[in-house]
């Protein structure tokens, strides 16, 4: 198996977190029998004082470069990574790919119509790279916009629908397509830093969404549970 972390803000992180793809790898650690790496063109955390992904400063140092890898990018979307995806699958041979992305679409490029039209556009070029890659694809989870911006919290509602939708006419038994559950609790004040971004909790509830999923549908490792800090 050979994973990639396809997402923005909240799956690349910034200096000084563990990331919620940590959090997956030591679950993957402990659960999973078969080989495995993570795979991706990027290793990088997001350095806000250089406005840039420059920084390796992880929380825990000991996490391994080999395990770091991602394709995630601070501000960046489903309208990103279209373009992206297909090398990246094609040049690490990715078969799993664990995506989290709408938000900043949402926010600031696309329309829920027009994001949900790119996911069927990156699962496409994903597919044109590899014709047998399966995906876990999350909705749009709370944030503190929606809970002030009403138009935004229906765009939000409404790509849910759409991305469920598409989840469902674009699996197929070659090539499956899984929809994670909303993190099960996500509360803003508790699990981020800043009504958005994931602190150490709500980096266990991402990990569980997407472990619970890979478990249920696949039988890969088994259900989640929160090791340290």
């Amino acid at each position: 198996m050979r994973v990639m972390f396809v997402g923005d803000s909240m799956t690349i992180g910034s200096a000084g977190d563990f990331t919620w793809r940590y959090r997956m790898w030591q679950h993957l650690n402990r659960t999973f029998g078969g080989p495995y790496r993570i795979v991706g063109p990027r290793s990088e955390l997001y350095d806000v004082s250089a406005d840039a992904a420059v920084s390796h400063a992880y929380r825990d140092p000991d996490f391994p470069e080999r395990a770091r890898r991602h394709l995630a990018g601070w501000g960046e979307g489903w309208c990103h990574m279209v373009p992206l995806i297909g090398d990246a699958v094609r040049r690490t041979k990715a078969d799993t790919l664990l995506v989290s992305l709408g938000l900043i679409d949402l926010g600031f490029y696309t329309n829920a119509e027009q994001t949900a039209a790119n996911v069927h556009r990156f699962v496409a070029e994903a597919r044109a790279a590899d014709a047998g890659v399966r995906a876990v694809l999350m909705p749009v989870i709370p944030n503190t916009r929606a809970l002030s911006d009403a138009p935004f919290a229906a765009e939000c509602e409404r790509f849910n629908e759409l991305l469920a939708k598409a989840v469902a006419d674009l699996s197929t038994p070659a090539s499956p397509l899984l929809l994670a559950s909303h993190p099960d609790g996500y509360d803003l004040d508790r699990d981020t830093y800043d009504g958005t971004h994931p602190a150490a909790s709500g980096e266990h509830l991402l990990a569980a969404a997407f472990a619970d999923a890979l478990h249920q549908a696949w039988d890969v490792g088994a259900p989640y549970v929160a090791a340290g800090n």
